[in-house]
């Protein structure tokens, strides 16, 4: 993996965890300002109009860069609607980058099959 392949990836993940903490947040928000008199709505609703705009920008160049297939990119893209999708977002981008690693240090010592 390249280095801009990684860091399309690593920008995608970083904006995964904010993006769904903000969409819980924005649930909490509109089931308070329903039932009480507090309305926080319009500022957490921009807060994660902003992170997800974020998120479907770093998705669509993670897309482009790791040429994921169409069900990879998919995956990627309902997890960000979801309210906790972007933790498995997070935890799977993990897991790429992990295996990236590991690959790239096989790779490097010439072991075959890693």
């Amino acid at each position: 993996m390249d280095t801009k392949t990684a860091s399309a990836l690593r920008r995608l993940r970083l904006v995964s965890t904010p993006e769904a903490v903000s969409f819980l947040l924005l649930l909490v928000c509109s089931v308070l300002k329903r039932t009480t008199e507090f309305n926080a709505v319009p500022a957490m609703g921009m807060i994660h109009g902003i992170l997800f705009i974020l998120y479907v920008i770093f998705w669509a160049d993670a897309w482009n860069r790791a040429k994921w297939g169409l069900k990879t990119a998919a995956l990627y893209f309902i997890l960000s609607i979801l309210p906790t999708g972007g933790f498995f977002a997070d935890r799977k981008l993990r897991r790429e980058a992990e295996n990236a690693v590991i690959a790239s240090r096989a790779r490097k010592e010439r072991v075959v099959g890693a």
